[in-house]
């Protein structure tokens, strides 16, 4: 992919966790795609495991809007940074998040997914 295929691609794939569509989302991942984030530190494998923690982890959130930030290109794929305001507004807090993310034939084969929290002086 090239750096503007990648730009849209990580904004695109952002929309769809900010609209927490989980048809959406999993359409972008692999078959046998390996996820791991702060809740899965072990990773789960499988777009079928996904869409079950997925399905799980956006019925016990309230509204999140992913921003890009900035995406690297990488030998097989991208890194991506962003924000996440959390609540109407960010009222329940804000986050920086960056993903390492590895491409085979258009969809994520490997997803790894590393946050902090923003103060309002960060």
């Amino acid at each position: 992919m090239s750096p503007m295929d990648i730009e849209r691609f990580n904004a695109d794939w952002l929309q769809a966790w900010t609209d927490k569509d989980v048809d959406r989302l999993v359409a972008f991942y692999s078959p046998n795609t390996v996820y791991k984030d702060p809740q899965t530190a072990h990773g789960l494998t499988g777009r079928e495991a996904l869409r079950g923690y997925l399905e799980t982890l956006f019925g016990s959130t309230p509204p999140m809007v992913y921003t890009p930030d900035t995406t690297w290109h990488i030998d097989g794929g991208f890194c991506g940074r962003w924000t996440c305001d959390i609540g109407e507004g960010g009222k329940e807090g804000r986050i920086r998040g960056f993903d390492l993310v590895l491409l085979e034939h258009g969809l994520i084969a490997h997803n790894e997914v590393y946050v902090h929290s923003l103060t309002d002086a960060s």
